[in-house]
């Protein structure tokens, strides 16, 4: 598994409003997914919470919610904690270490699993047992979130993802006036696409979605896709539940917890 080191962690900190592309729209669109109504006190397990704000925004929209949050760098879970406070005993900030099997045992009974730009980090055949174990775990209306990075199957594609990613950034630079975060994205070489790093592993999605539904997954779908980035994952059951948030609301909540 690629190694995450504190370094990283301070320089995605700092890069990641211009780094992760059309940032709101995906939180957005994870945040419209979870198979849970507003008021019901469902569970979620957050893979690689990161700084804690996609937590801090299911806990904000769904306010019976309660999330374990799993991340194994020390600086991103005190920050997780500070972010994460003001919810009191809904959130529970937890280290641990993605390539062990030590943190499926807090996947038991979750509602939902959600994991954002943590699972490219696994190679092919981990992806795949971490599916297994998720989709074995949920509860049965359960489902697995995931934004991440993905690999275009083809060379055409993935010049073009390289394109469009360096073009958000130069937007969303614009947009927030950070610049010097947009020249960092370029000298960290951060974007995968146009610089391959042979410890990362993005999968291509077709990929994941046969994972999924080998895993044990009944409804399997991409949602969102932009510049080499997915919104995908899979619902145990195919089933109509009750309706969720609406996109309106999510994103309105993103727009708040990114800011």
């Amino acid at each position: 598994m690629a190694e995450w080191t504190e370094d990283d962690s301070r320089t995605y900190r700092d890069i990641a409003p211009v780094a992760v592309p059309r940032r709101e729209e995906q939180l957005a669109t994870l945040l419209s997914l979870i198979p849970c109504p507003p008021d019901d006190a469902c569970r979620i397990v957050e893979i690689g919470c990161g700084d804690g704000r996609l937590s801090a925004a299911l806990l904000e929209l769904f306010p019976r919610v309660s999330i374990v949050a799993l991340d194994g760098s020390p600086s991103m879970r005190a920050e997780a904690r500070t972010r994460l406070s003001p919810f009191g005993d809904r959130a529970r900030v937890v280290p641990f270490d993605l390539a062990t099997v030590d943190w499926w045992e807090t996947l038991f009974g979750a509602d939902a699993v959600v994991s954002a730009l943590t699972l490219h980090h696994l190679n092919d055949a981990k992806k795949q047992y971490v599916y297994k174990a998720i989709a074995d775990r949920l509860s049965s209306r359960g489902a697995l979130l995931i934004a991440d990075l993905i690999a275009p199957s083809h060379s055409a594609g993935r010049m073009l993802a390289a394109d469009l990613w360096d073009d958000s950034v130069r937007v969303q630079a614009g947009v927030h006036d950070a610049f010097p975060q947009a020249d960092r994205f370029e000298a960290a070489r951060w974007n995968l696409h146009r610089y391959p790093d042979s410890s990362e592993h993005p999968a291509a999605l077709f990929h994941h979605l046969v994972w999924l539904r080998h895993a044990g997954f009944t409804a399997v779908d991409c949602w969102w896709l932009f510049a080499g980035h997915a919104v995908f994952g899979g619902y145990k059951t195919i089933e109509a539940h009750r309706q969720g948030a609406s996109y309106e609301d999510a994103l309105a909540v993103a727009r708040r917890v990114l800011e």
